[in-house]
């Protein structure tokens, strides 16, 4: 049979409308694009617990998580942004664990205490404190940082308002201030550190600036 362009042409137009309008072939595609998105933060965030202080390339991120390199444009516009993405969420990882360590606190204090120790010791820190520095110099990461210290705060306010109501605990202001406060005192911590401050978490009282108490009391 001879080739027949005009009949190709006109076949692959009609199956790729039948793809773009098959909800089936749009779901598959979506879920595709999503789980490739999410491997390629998962990667970049292993990578940078693996190899601290080393700057990765797009390809070898794309090569370990079983990406083109052009993906990573695609699906975040830029290196950086995808970095942002894995610093977060190293970070929402580790939370986690510091709300694990939050519930075993015998009272208020304890409370302070233990979570400003472990916030300031977690190994995320410095990489968010990248993140930070990426955003002050490129203006176009700004919503990126920006969306996830909004997910980082409504967090902490619900952690910290489900332990208080359970524990019978008081707060000095609005949750809302109190995670803000402390969330901008550590990571502007580790900032200072990422520019080459001199200066330990000794240096830093992280746990005066939560305001949770013990009922009719400040102890």
């Amino acid at each position: 049979m001879p080739y027949n362009y005009h009949h190709f042409c006109i076949t692959y137009n009609w199956e790729v409308a039948q793809k773009r309008t098959d909800p089936v072939a749009e779901t598959s595609t979506f879920e595709r694009g999503r789980a490739t998105r999410r491997r390629l933060i998962e990667t970049a965030a292993r990578l940078g617990r693996e190899r601290h202080g080393v700057q990765l390339s797009v390809a070898e991120i794309a090569k370990a998580a079983g990406a083109f390199p052009n993906q990573v444009t695609y699906y975040f516009g830029s290196k950086d942004s995808l970095l942002v993405h894995a610093a977060f969420l190293a970070l929402l990882h580790d939370t986690r664990r510091i709300e694990r360590i939050g519930r075993q606190a015998p009272d208020a204090a304890a409370f302070r205490r233990n979570i400003a120790r472990a916030v300031l010791a977690l190994p995320s820190l410095p990489s968010v404190a990248g993140a930070l520095a990426s955003g002050i110099a490129k203006a176009e990461l700004a919503p990126v940082i920006d969306q996830h210290l909004h997910l980082l705060f409504r967090q902490s306010e619900r952690f910290v308002s489900q332990l208080v109501d359970s524990r019978g605990w008081s707060l000095g202001r609005p949750i809302d201030v109190e995670a803000r406060t402390f969330w901008s005192a550590a990571l502007g911590a580790a900032l200072l550190a990422h520019a080459g401050a001199h200066g330990t978490g000794a240096d830093l009282d992280l746990a005066g600036t939560l305001t949770v108490h013990d009922q009719g009391g400040r102890a």
